[in-house]
């Protein structure tokens, strides 16, 4: 079997509703997958590097969970990226990230029409397509799901429907998983 990390990038999983969704649904149906909550372990924004390389170098296939913020990944999980992520370990001399897979999942308030328009979800993955291809990873594409605003938690029946959209992402990405 694989070994998946699965690292999630929300700057505050408790206030949130599909993130936190998804993540407690894969560490049920992935129960040996190793989760790495950012939020939790860093709210200093103060990565421990070596902790992180070590858990991305035991890593077969590393799958990056957030919500998309203003077009992008939260600013934690790029801080971490930043810092995990440097010129002799994931690139240029380094080869620690060589050969595993990587997988992004990635949630967005606005409805998934908004990503229709000028740049689309798959644009906004190109900085992750990107450091796979440095980094010499498998690029595995991604699974979205969008229209899972947490202001709209508030009116029962837009939950209902937030958190089915989030259990339905939360199979599809598990199916990926299962099938790489």
């Amino acid at each position: 079997m694989k070994n998946i990390l699965v690292v999630s990038g929300h700057t505050d999983l408790n206030d949130s509703v599909t993130n936190k969704l998804i993540l407690e649904t894969l560490q049920k149906q992935l129960p040996s997958a190793e989760f790495d909550f950012l939020d939790s372990l860093y709210p200093d924004f103060k990565i421990d590097v070596k902790a992180e390389q070590e858990k991305l170098i035991k890593a077969d296939i590393i799958v990056l969970q957030f919500p998309v913020f203003w077009y992008s990944y939260p600013s934690l999980m790029h801080k971490w990226m930043e810092d995990v992520f440097v010129f002799g370990f994931s690139h240029g001399t380094g080869k620690a990230l060589s050969g595993k897979t990587l997988v992004a999942s990635l949630t967005s308030g606005a409805p998934e029409e908004v990503y229709r328009q000028n740049y689309t979800i798959d644009s906004m993955t190109m900085p992750l397509k990107q450091t796979a291809a440095l980094c010499r990873m498998n690029w595995a594409g991604f699974v979205y799901t969008g229209g899972v605003s947490y202001a709209l938690r508030s009116d029962s029946e837009k939950r209902r429907e937030i958190e089915n959209k989030a259990l339905a992402h939360a199979q599809r990405l598990v199916e990926k998983l299962n099938g790489l």
